[in-house]
């Protein structure tokens, strides 16, 4: 009997041990950066962690490219904050959520999936439009710009909510209160 139990616990203890195998690459969607991120919350720590050791290692390029190249960036990042975390009521992807509690000041639970803001009218960018594609969408605010927008962001990135610039590239601007 003794042998048994102590088998038993021997196989518990062997089989629970994880290993660390990690992929080699991170896989990143070509239109996620800086000005246009994505959450990817399940790898977030991990990307964290690696992109803290290529900052490191590479430091020096990178402080001489940052203040030669973009002064805007450093002041758009300067503007960004945070204003909240998801909504109650809403899903655990509450872009659309968020976007549908800012312009309508109510959950639409048709609107929690991204891809259907598409299917309102296509308009020009202006205050209070809606910048939508498969996956994301974001209110528009204010006029910074080019293509740049500051932007109420529901789940922008580690289930936050953020008023930040965001590039409109890669989105339709959509009008959530016309006729569809």
């Amino acid at each position: 009997m003794f042998k048994q139990v102590f088998s038993a616990c021997f196989f518990v203890v062997i089989s629970t041990i994880c290993s660390e195998a990690r992929p080699y690459r991170i896989s990143q969607v070509p239109e996620c950066n800086v000005i246009m991120p994505c959450d990817f919350s399940f790898t977030q720590a991990r990307r964290e962690r690696i992109l803290r050791y290529s900052l490191q290692e590479h430091r020096p390029q990178q402080l001489t490219l940052a203040t030669s190249n973009s002064v805007a960036a450093g002041s758009a990042r300067a503007d960004s904050r945070i204003v909240g975390g998801r909504p109650a009521g809403c899903p655990s992807s509450f872009c659309g959520c968020g976007a549908a509690l800012r312009v309508f000041g109510r959950v639409v639970p048709e609107l929690n999936l991204a891809a259907n803001w598409l299917r309102f009218p296509r308009t020009p960018p202006a205050p209070g439009m809606v910048a939508a594609r498969r996956g994301h969408v974001f209110v528009l605010e204010q006029h910074l710009g080019g293509d740049i927008w500051m932007a109420y962001d529901a789940n922008s990135g580690g289930h936050a909510t953020r008023m930040h610039p965001r590039s409109l590239r890669g989105y339709t601007v959509v009008n959530p209160r016309a006729a569809g």
